[in-house]
């Protein structure tokens, strides 16, 4: 029998995930993005990559001020929300090269909401085939590119502000 490994989900089985608070408040201290997988952070916006993923690429993008509800941020909070997913697709449209993507918003526990006092977007890329038997017969993901890979390839797209494409946005 094959064995197939994932040693990064011993962190998430004994985190404490009730003291850890809102992964998606950035706080002031910027020296362990790396560590959450925090690609951007501006006055409006954080973007991350899910730690527990679907598929490569897949991103977290959320609004800065913590809020549980779409109806509890400004036009302004709305706007800048979701000119950041339309970046995080441009960024894994050029460098992953989907073809096609996941946007979605899950609001509530009912609706899938795996942490409910923050709302945030989904983006998650997509490639023919990228669903296999092992989703289907084992509950299983296969990732073929480590997490923490993904993130050092597209976190100068953000930190540098990059066009996937070549040039400057």
């Amino acid at each position: 029998m094959d064995q197939l490994w994932a040693p990064w989900r011993m962190d998430y089985i004994s985190s404490d995930k009730e003291s850890s608070g809102c992964i998606f408040c950035p706080g002031e201290d910027r020296s362990d993005d790396d560590t959450r997988l925090i690609v951007h952070v501006d006055s409006e916006v954080v973007v991350m990559m899910n730690r527990y993923p679907y598929v490569n690429g897949h991103m977290l993008v959320a609004p800065r001020r913590h809020a549980a509800e779409l109806g509890d941020l400004g036009g302004g909070e709305l706007l800048a929300l979701i000119s950041m997913v339309r970046r995080v697709v441009d960024v894994l449209r050029g460098d992953m090269d989907p073809a096609g993507f996941n946007i979605g918003i899950n609001l509530g526990k009912v609706a899938g909401a795996g942490i409910v006092d923050h709302v945030h977007f989904h983006v998650v890329p997509r490639w023919n085939g990228d669903t296999n038997f092992m989703t289907v017969l084992g509950d299983i993901r296969v990732i073929p590119e480590h997490i923490a890979e993904t993130y050092r390839r597209l976190v100068p797209y953000f930190a540098e502000n990059r066009d996937p494409k070549g040039g400057e946005q």
